[in-house]
């Protein structure tokens, strides 16, 4: 290992131990190592936006390829500057509307698609679910359960009418379901967040200090 790579990794375990000292108290070290890695991680984005964004989708084509219809996109991109020209700062209204309708239009179909097109889907229960169950396949049980969780759920958000009877039943069952999500998503964040704790443990201890292997 060369000088190179060994004072990288002294950089790497000192900064991890500035970010845990905050779980001591806040500290000018934990405020050195937060301020370096918002600078850092914004002169990438910039960087990057430049050489893998702009340099191929706009700056090649605009003055490489000679595409002048470019020149529209140059314009309108350029208008985000207005927003420090107070008496033209309305300007920067056009971007903004041109992303949040592109990306609206672009967003919108794929979630249909995915979320709930693809939802209604799996909960139809189709004769081919219990022709796996006769072949001694266990996944119509899935989908039975699936069907229920969905219906479920859905009627625990209907309030036009009191949850009383049958509606009070399955919304207090759907109620289970949706505890079940929230419990699986809060139990996969926690799962990331310890596993990352856990590669900067092994970072110290392994290529750091060298105590592990």
């Amino acid at each position: 290992m060369n000088i190179t790579s060994d004072l990288w990794i002294w950089i790497g375990g000192l900064l991890t131990l500035c970010i845990f000292s905050f779980l001591y108290k806040d500290n000018p070290f934990y405020k050195f190592a937060e301020h370096l890695f918002v600078g850092v991680a914004n002169g990438y984005f910039l960087t990057f936006t430049i050489h893998r964004v702009l340099g191929p989708n706009l700056f090649v084509p605009l003055f490489v390829e000679g595409r002048i219809l470019f020149v529209i996109s140059l314009t309108v991109g350029m208008l985000y500057i207005m927003r420090f020209i107070p008496k033209v700062s309305w300007l920067v209204r056009i971007p903004i509307a041109c992303t949040i309708g592109y990306y609206t239009g672009a967003v919108i179909p794929a979630t249909v698609q995915a979320d709930i097109i693809r939802q209604v889907q799996g909960t139809i229960l189709t004769p081919q679910n219990f022709a796996a169950w006769n072949a001694g396949n266990t996944g119509v049980v899935w989908s039975v359960i699936l069907f229920i969780g969905v219906a479920c759920t859905l009627s625990y958000f209907y309030f036009s009418r009191e949850h009383k009877g049958v509606l009070g039943v399955t919304s207090r069952i759907g109620i289970i379901f949706i505890m079940i999500g929230f419990g699986a998503a809060f139990g996969y964040t926690v799962m990331a967040r310890v596993s990352l704790l856990i590669g900067r443990f092994q970072f110290i201890l392994g290529e750091w200090l060298g105590i592990i292997e």
